[in-house]
């Protein structure tokens, strides 16, 4: 897999967070939206349906936490392609992350991020000229690196010295992602649909993030608060369980 952005996976999770209120996770244009709906502004669309809206149109399943978990649930984003087709999307549990976090300000967040990349041999380059290579289980451990990385600020850092710290974290979350054999990794089998799945799995300051294959999807996580060692994951049935 060679370390550059352009064979990276869709949207960066870090520039989403720039992007997105930090007091409303959900809010995101959906691309897809045509000018005249932009300007109802008589009947705006509730921010839940936008997001929904997005997930319905990925041709491949959906994953979250299994039934063992009983607490919040939330939409995220999904990740287009150059075309407009879903590749990847992300659906929360737990507290919502703050961009902070308790890294910087103490209070605790229990919070797990399951993310589902669809397994596709062939991707568009952002000007339509060629294709991009796979995707693959490091393409999931990708985005959960730099996923968590978005909702990470250490305390001794200024707010000026973070997009500098982020640019640099995040390229060696993506070196990390393309060396799944590495000693930075471990292995941790979990239930993904009630079957034991193995998964690449490493812990840091920030939190944890794991990664592996089910059902001809990539599946990839992160979170803090919560052990990693306790959680099952399965295929969304509904999605207005996160909305």
């Amino acid at each position: 897999m060679e370390t550059t952005s352009s064979s990276r996976v869709g949207t960066q999770p870090a520039e989403i967070a720039a992007e997105v209120p930090a007091d409303d996770p959900q809010v995101q244009q959906d691309p897809q939206q045509s000018p005249a709906a932009a300007q109802e502004g008589a009947t705006p669309v509730p921010a839940a349906r936008r997001a929904a809206e997005g997930y319905l149109r990925a041709d491949f399943p959906w994953y979250g936490l299994d039934g063992a978990f009983t607490g919040p649930r939330w939409l995220m984003q999904v990740g287009t392609a150059a075309d407009g087709t879903v590749e990847h999307g992300s659906t929360g549990h737990g507290d919502e992350p703050s961009v902070r976090g308790e890294i910087a300000t103490g209070e605790k967040e229990r919070f797990a991020v399951v993310i589902t990349v669809a397994s596709n041999p062939l991707r568009r380059s952002a000007d339509g000229t060629g294709v991009l290579e796979a995707t693959s289980v490091s393409s999931a451990a990708w985005l959960a690196g730099s996923g968590l990385l978005a909702y990470s600020w250490p305390g001794q850092m200024d707010h000026s010295l973070r997009d500098d710290w982020l640019d640099q974290q995040t390229e060696a979350a993506w070196e990390l992602a393309d060396d799944l054999d590495g000693e930075d990794w471990s292995t941790l089998s979990l239930p993904v649909d009630g079957e034991p799945t193995p998964f690449h799995y490493r812990e840091s300051e920030f939190g944890w993030v794991l990664a592996g294959s089910r059902g001809g999807v990539h599946l990839g996580a992160y979170g803090r608060g919560m052990s990693a060692y306790g959680l099952g994951f399965s295929v969304i049935e509904d999605l207005a369980a996160y909305q």
